[in-house]
């Protein structure tokens, strides 16, 4: 058995039907967990995943190491 993940747009009517008729063919969904932008970002500083750069070139230079 193969594992799909999808994320889309709950708000996506067309991708939430086709998705709805997918899974009455047989699939079976696993993980209906839906995180918001926000919670995406506040997961990022959380975990340390943001960094700051006091200019542009800055910022490349910390992108290249």
């Amino acid at each position: 058995m193969a594992t799909l993940t999808i994320n889309y747009d709950t708000s996506n009517q067309s991708v939430t039907t086709l998705l709805d008729e997918i899974i009455r063919l047989g699939a079976t969904p696993i993980n209906t967990t839906f995180k918001k932008g926000i919670e995406e970002s506040m997961e990022d500083v959380k975990k340390g995943r943001v960094y700051t750069a006091k200019d542009a070139k800055s910022l490349i230079n910390q992108c290249l190491q």
